[in-house]
């Protein structure tokens, strides 16, 4: 046999044998892809994302899009030949396993946790679109949950609400935290609460519940490290009473980042005209009752799923501006938003023509 025929044949061999270790060799990494895009404004498996009752709504054109990124779930075993190909395609993004799924979370767990934030993000999206429109909205401390043998454990339940801590009127759900570790460890703490079933009761009314109940609890020591503080065993929330009644019909979506769009879908349907201007606006971002846009993950793999769909605009969270410019989709504009009202006067500038006065994102 030629020697170079030999040497081509036994580099064949060798590249084979190659692919074929790569393929069993598994590597403790999970891969990001671009997801679908949903457009808040419209229909999704039939049936309009946001349905309003109880207020009168307006017809709204043009995409405010929220956008999702794919991820390989928590049991997948990726192969070496699937991370090198993932590190070198462009549209996706291979990360360590334990960035999507940290301390061994399961799929399951994982699934649950982005449910739960989901749900909240609607909740604050509704508020902050009511707040953006002066439409008032009654917030109410909670009791969150409670941890199992715990001191608070078969006195406060979820859903309670905690209207004072030792007489002192609870505002915010954070004050809860702050007058019970007022307490050393061992001390008693009163909580005046509005038992959950009377609040139901009373929402279903359209009322509000006045029948309220001391409970008193013993404090104990926290379990985590540091300095020793007093704690019950709860977390505590904020819930809220809507004046109408405002429904996110989107399935198979989990975590926060949908809030900002969800918040001005809501803006958009409740008010006259077009806040797009019939232009295909799409982004991103968490959002908190104030209006507070908040960063989130896998900023590039969103911005080209919204590309792709079709989007002009990507309203992105101040903080992912940088890491979202250094690869910015052709013929995508990135703009820079902080609040909801950045992203109103974003939306004004772009639905008027006037896209010289965005703030648009850089790298620096």
């Amino acid at each position: 046999m030629p020697r170079r025929t030999a040497t081509m044949l036994a580099s064949t061999l060798i590249l084979i044998a190659l692919l074929c270790a790569g393929v069993f060799i598994k590597v403790p990494y999970a891969e990001m892809s671009p997801g679908p895009t949903v457009n808040t404004l419209g229909d999704h498996d039939g049936e309009p994302v946001l349905q309003i009752t109880g207020h009168k709504t307006y017809p709204a054109t043009g995409n405010l899009n929220m956008t999702t990124v794919r991820v390989t779930s928590a049991d997948y075993n990726m192969n070496l030949v699937e991370a090198v190909y993932g590190w070198l395609a462009h549209d996706n993004k291979v990360v360590p396993h334990d960035t999507l799924y940290p301390d061994g979370k399961t799929e399951e767990q994982s699934t649950q946790e982005n449910a739960e934030e989901f749900s909240q993000s609607q909740e604050s999206a509704k508020v902050a679109a009511l707040e953006e429109l002066d439409i008032p909205v009654q917030s109410w401390v909670i009791v969150s949950t409670v941890l199992k043998d715990s001191p608070a454990e078969g006195k406060l339940h979820a859903g309670d609400v905690i209207k004072a801590v030792d007489g002192t009127t609870v505002k915010a759900y954070d004050d809860v935290a702050k007058l019970v570790t007022k307490h050393k460890p061992g001390e008693k703490v009163v909580f005046t609460i509005v038992p959950a079933k009377a609040q139901a009761a009373a929402e279903k009314e359209h009322k509000t519940a006045t029948e309220t109940e001391d409970i008193t609890l013993t404090t104990k020591k926290s379990d985590d490290e540091g300095e020793s503080r007093a704690i019950v065993g709860i977390s505590a929330g904020t819930d809220h009473t809507f004046p109408f009644t405002i429904d996110i019909k989107l399935a198979d979506v989990g975590g926060p980042s949908a809030g900002l769009m969800f918040a001005l879908g809501i803006v958009d349907k409740l008010t006259p005209g077009n806040l797009t201007g019939g232009k295909f606006v799409a982004g991103t971002g968490t959002i908190d009752d104030a209006g507070k846009v908040g960063p989130i993950g896998g900023i590039e793999m969103k911005t080209v799923g919204a590309r792709e769909k079709g989007a002009q605009y990507f309203l992105t969270p101040a903080d992912n501006c940088a890491d979202a410019a250094k690869d910015t989709p052709k013929g995508l504009t990135l703009v820079k938003v902080n609040t909801i009202d950045d992203a109103m006067s974003a939306l004004k500038d772009i639905s008027s023509g006037k896209t010289a006065d965005l703030t648009e994102c850089t790298t620096k």
